[in-house]
This record gives C-alpha cells, structure tokens and sequence, in this order.
C-alpha cells in the first residue's frame, strides 16, 4: 500500500499472544538515527525509551488479544510493539510522515510474526473520521492507546469520541495536568470544559503517574494516566445524557458559555443560550455558577431549553 494507509502483510494476520524485544534507550537512538529522524516540538514528539512504561500501559489498558486498538502519535513504536506483543489487531495513526514511513520496517525487524496485525496510517488525528478510517467504521467496539501529543490531547480525545461511537475505553499518556482537569470533578478549581465534555461521554479517571527519565528527550513536565469507560445506553439513559446530537451539541453551547465565565453566575453566564425559565423546569439554581454544575445538569438545562422552545 502507499505510504498515507500502509499495512504490514503477514501469514499472521491474527494471533496470540507474542513475546517480542520491545525498544530501549539505544534501540530508539539508532532507529532515529538510522531513518534521519530527530524529535521535534511542532508534533509534541517525546519518544518512550523504557520497555517497562509501554508494558505498564499495556497492562492499565487491559489490551487482549482479542481487542481492536488505535494508537495515536506510535512515533518509532515504543508502544506499538508493547500492544502487538499482547496478540491485539491495531491501527497507528502518526501525523509525520518520515516517522509513519519508518515505523513498518521498525515492526518487521523486532516483532515480524505480529507485522500482519498493524496498519499505518499517516494522517493528523484530528481530521480521521470512519470514512477515511474504514476500519474503524461500523459497530465493532475499539479501545484508544496511547502517549497524546500533550499540546493537542485533550481535542483528539474528545474528537474521537464525538466521531466513533464505538470508541468504548481509553488509556492514553498526558501532561499530568491535562490529566488532572479531564478526571476533575464538580466543585474542584480546575474542573472545567474538558472535564464535563468528557463526562458527557464517559468516566475517566487518573491511573499513575508517569517520570520524566523514560522519554527521549525529556520533557519539561510531568506525565499521568488516564482512563476512561465510555457509558452503557442505560447508564447514559439513566444520568439524563442520552440525546441525540443535536442535544448533544445544545450541552456543549452551555458548558462553553458557562466556563468562558466561569465567575459569572448561570443566569449571567447563559442569558444568551436559555429562557429564564429553563432553570426553574430543570431545577437549577441561577445564581449558581457553571463549575458547581454535573453535566447530568447541564443536560437538564439544555433540555428545558428545547421544551420551551416548542
């Protein structure tokens, strides 16, 4: 195939679970140095460089042979070889081209038998959808893993989910205070947009902390886990969050209303997006402010503001 959508053939095309070298250090420096490729701070480019990291993702990922996985920015495949060893079919999606390039011949020479399982697509995540990401398209449940560019993280997770509705769990590698404000709750100073977009979606929470030293180079700041669970039907249906997307996009309008004044009490906050008495029907208190609010409410607000609008 071409470089934008390539797949390693193999007689493998599916298989259990394999135990292959994973890359450290050294092996990451001569990959680099072999394809011409140097890190780069335009694509948020920090390369793990310790096999126990990619393993230890794996194992909070909870990946099985049985799983279909996207990872987002494989960069030289720290973590792709770490996902294929566990017997799992995936797609990586790198935005850089001589990295996406490079990345099939790096599966081919440390995990040749898992080569089958592995497509690459050279594409920014943000602009992947089902149509040009046919496979994962349909209704087959599929599970995100991956260290996030940490200057983007936060819109390709939220990207997705909106995008693929059977992007069921996430386990994905952020600056440690991107993870903290997506797993925050009502109430906490830095709860905001992220966290209560996300929640519309799903459940996350924190699940480690990640050091500096196992990044080539090193950042300047400090990394976490997150994880999410995406709801069932009936938990959707039972917190109120089960509108279509329209509802959905009614929810978001109030969430950034609310949050780009976040001083600002409801009723000041949102005199533009609902009547007066869309608080009174949903039980809301106006002079509360947004950072108080569940998103269970936001979706009540929203709601009471499709009924009057009847």
């Amino acid at each position: 195939m071409t470089m934008n959508d390539s797949h390693l053939d193999d007689a493998t095309a599916s298989g259990p679970q394999t135990t292959g070298h994973l890359l450290g250090a050294a092996d990451i420096r001569r990959i680099a140095a072999d394809a011409g490729i140097s890190p780069t701070k335009k694509f948020g480019q920090n390369f793990v460089i310790d096999p126990g990291t990619v393993r230890r993702i794996v194992r909070e990922a909870g990946v099985t042979a049985d799983d279909h996985v996207m990872e987002v920015g494989p960069g030289l495949g720290s973590l792709t070889l770490a996902i294929l060893e566990t017997g799992a079919t995936m797609t990586a999606v790198e935005i850089d081209p001589p990295v996406a390039e490079r990345l099939p011949d790096t599966i081919a020479q440390f995990m040749p038998e898992a080569a089958g399982r592995l497509t690459v697509v050279n594409r920014d995540a943000l602009a992947v959808t089902p149509e040009n990401l046919p496979d994962f398209a349909g209704e087959r449940p599929f599970t995100l893993v991956a260290n996030l560019p940490y200057n983007v993280a936060t819109p390709i997770v939220l990207t997705l989910l909106e995008r693929f509705a059977n992007l069921d769990s996430f386990l994905v590698m952020v600056q440690k205070e991107v993870a903290d404000r997506l797993a925050a709750a009502p109430g906490n100073k830095i709860y905001g947009t992220p966290s209560v977009k996300l929640a519309w979606y799903g459940r996350a929470e924190r699940a480690g902390v990640i050091g500096r030293n196992v990044f080539w180079p090193a950042p300047n700041v400090d990394s976490a886990l997150v994880r999410f669970t995406r709801h069932t039907p009936d938990e959707a249906a039972a917190l109120g969050l089960d509108g279509d997307e329209e509802m959905r996009r009614r929810v978001f309008r109030l969430i950034d209303a609310a949050f780009g004044q976040r001083r600002k009490t409801l009723h000041a906050a949102l005199k533009h997006e609902l009547p007066s008495e869309a608080f009174e029907t949903a039980g809301i208190d106006p002079t509360r402010r947004g950072e108080t609010l569940t998103v269970t409410e936001f979706a009540a607000l929203a709601a009471a503001a499709r009924e009057a609008e009847r």
